[in-house]
This record gives C-alpha cells, sequence and structure tokens, in this order.
C-alpha cells in the first residue's frame, strides 16, 4: 500500500492544495491520499483562524468525490503542537504501509528545523512538488548522503495563490470563488469565517 500524507493547516484548503494532491497521487503512483490537519503548527506563532471543526469539515468537501482521498484527523484529536515525526511514528505502527510525505521545494528550506527530520526520512519518503522552473539538482543537493535517495520530486504548474492571501480577500469583502471549491465557499460565507 502507497499512502500520501499531505499535512499543513488548511486554513482554509483551497484549489492549491487539492491540485498539488492530484499530482502527487498520479506522479507517485499513491493508492490513497489523506490531508492530515495540524492542531497547531509548531513553526508558526499564532494558530489557526478557523476551529478544527470548521477545519476538517472544508477538508471534507475539498476531497468528496477524490477518488482515494480522504481525511486524517490523528493531529486535531491529539491536540496541541503537531509533529510529523510522531504522526508517523504512530500511523506506521497501526497501519503497515509505504509513505510518502508530501510538501512544496520551499518548504525543504525549513525542513531542517523539524522534530527529528531523520527520523521522518527513515518512516518516510518525501515527495516534493517543484514549480517547472526549479532544478533537481537545487533541491536534491540540500540533503545530505544517505538521505538523498528518500525524495522523490513531482513537477507542476504553480497555482498562485495561498491560504493567507485567501483569508485577506474574505476580510476584505472580496470573491474568494476562483480559489475554493464552491462547496468550500459556500461553507466560509454561511459560517461567516475570516470575516474580521
Amino acid at each position: 500500500m502507497r499512502i500520501g500524507l499531505f499535512g499543513g493547516t488548511f486554513d482554509p484548503p483551497h484549489n492549491g492544495h487539492l491540485a498539488l494532491a492530484r499530482a502527487c497521487k498520479k506522479e507517485l503512483a499513491l493508492d490513497e491520499l489523506l490531508f492530515v490537519p495540524a492542531a497547531q503548527n509548531p513553526l508558526k506563532a499564532n494558530g489557526p483562524q478557523a476551529s478544527a471543526h470548521d477545519r476538517l469539515t472544508m477538508l471534507g468537501l475539498l476531497v468528496a468525490g477524490e477518488d482515494g482521498m480522504g481525511v486524517l484527523d490523528l493531529e486535531i484529536q491529539k491536540g496541541g503542537r503537531s509533529y510529523t515525526v510522531d504522526t508517523l511514528s504512530d500511523l506506521t505502527l497501526v497501519q503497515p504501509a509505504d509513505y510518502w510525505f508530501l510538501l512544496g521545494a520551499d518548504a525543504l528550506n525549513g525542513f531542517g528545523e523539524w522534530k527529528d527530520p531523520r527520523k521522518i526520512l527513515r518512516l518516510a519518503r518525501l515527495g516534493v512538488v517543484l514549480r517547472p522552473s526549479q532544478a533537481d539538482a537545487d533541491v536534491v543537493t540540500r540533503f545530505a548522503e544517505p538521505f538523498r535517495d528518500r525524495i522523490d520530486l513531482v513537477r507542476m504548474a504553480p497555482i498562485a495563490i495561498s491560504a493567507t492571501e485567501i483569508r485577506a480577500r474574505v476580510a476584505r469583502g472580496q470573491t474568494i470563488a476562483p480559489y475554493v471549491p464552491q462547496a468550500i465557499h459556500a461553507y466560509i460565507e454561511e459560517k461567516g469565517l475570516y470575516n474580521h
């Protein structure tokens, strides 16, 4: 079983997240791809604006109808700061599989600051998403041997939107329709999320 884990705050989840998930699922031949929302990202000073319940609900809306995609609420259930190494350790005990942890190439710059990055690379491969302009060598050479062979590169066209920008657009009363699925757009409006 080949399982991809896509972690993040997802505040809110958007079309860029879905495009990355689809590209990774296809290019890495994953049987299953699970979005893993963090309770609290240890590298971000402020917690998410939307509640855990709202973020889980929106992720459910994001993956509805997507074959082989789901949402894993393990980090939300644990609460507190969410660490990838702990999540992978827990998962490999419960469900042995071949795991890929998915991230954008830009996130690699801070990978060394994560909790126990060496153990992460023992428990899972990294599925690293590159923009077409990024050179493979630039990404791979950031890693010392023997971990370079634990990286699989995925190319995709960039999606020029971020959750930060979506929240700002909502707060300014601007439309977010082009950036999120209709169901998530409706949910944000119905719940009055990100209005402040």
